[in-house]
């Protein structure tokens, strides 16, 4: 039974998600504050963290950050609910590691339909290819880990699985907007421009030279395209 982490401020919040997501099958955890969160996420980690921006001790980025900061948790899926809907807000959850962002008010189906989506793709599911190596960097798409060398990615899941795509098909060119349709889940909107957010966190981990990209390389007007000799350059 996956186990959700469920926080925000607002009882009735809690209490809607708590209902739907246990009827659902989900193991739920709860939390009103930030730092209540940190300490049971450490305690005992959940499978995937619901997380309101605005919380009345910490903000939700500020969780958001310190989640990807511990070796528990850096991997753990994290969808963030947020009233605002501005992209720059967006962007920024991206850039701290956020896998999906649902806008209040929401459907409760909608959000089960986003977290079995996220739990899918942080699961590796429908991965025909369990292996791949190229030289120093090899991914396991059934474990979901990455390596670089003997050291282990920090990677969330929509990294993970954009990193998997790209180097299944190496040597093709793909747009913004085609990694969306094939990276992303189908049923969740996606702007474009998120991707050179997640391919610019992909580089800060893989690449030597982040400004002189190897592996993950940008064909201008175009697109992106996976290297696989780039450990022989």
């Amino acid at each position: 039974m996956p186990k959700i982490l469920v926080v925000d401020d607002e009882e009735d919040i809690l209490d809607l998600l708590d209902y739907n997501l246990s009827v659902s099958g989900f193991s739920v955890e709860r939390a009103l504050l930030g730092r209540i969160a940190l300490a049971k996420s450490e305690e005992n980690t959940p499978d995937l963290v619901i997380l309101d921006e605005m919380l009345p001790d910490l903000r939700g980025f500020e969780v958001l950050r310190a989640l990807r900061s511990r070796p528990k948790t850096q991997s753990v899926p994290v969808i963030m609910l947020t009233a605002r809907a501005a992209e720059a807000d967006k962007l920024i959850g991206f850039e701290l590691g956020a896998d999906d962002f649902v806008t209040k008010p929401f459907s409760p189906g909608e959000l089960l339909a986003r977290v079995r989506a996220v739990l899918k793709r942080s699961r590796g599911e429908g991965s025909k290819k369990p292996l791949l190596r190229f030289g120093e960097l090899s991914i396991d798409t059934q474990a979901h880990r990455a390596f670089l060398g003997e050291k282990e990615l920090s990677l969330t899941p929509q990294e993970f699985r954009l990193l998997s795509f790209l180097a299944s098909n190496p040597d093709r060119v793909y747009s913004r907007e085609q990694l969306v349709a094939k990276a992303w889940d189908q049923d969740v909107f996606v702007d474009p421009r998120t991707v050179d957010v997640h391919v610019r966190r992909l580089r800060a981990q893989i690449e030597s030279d982040p400004a002189e990209p190897k592996w993950i390389e940008t064909v201008r007007g175009a697109g992106y395209r996976f290297n696989p000799l780039a450990s022989k350059d």
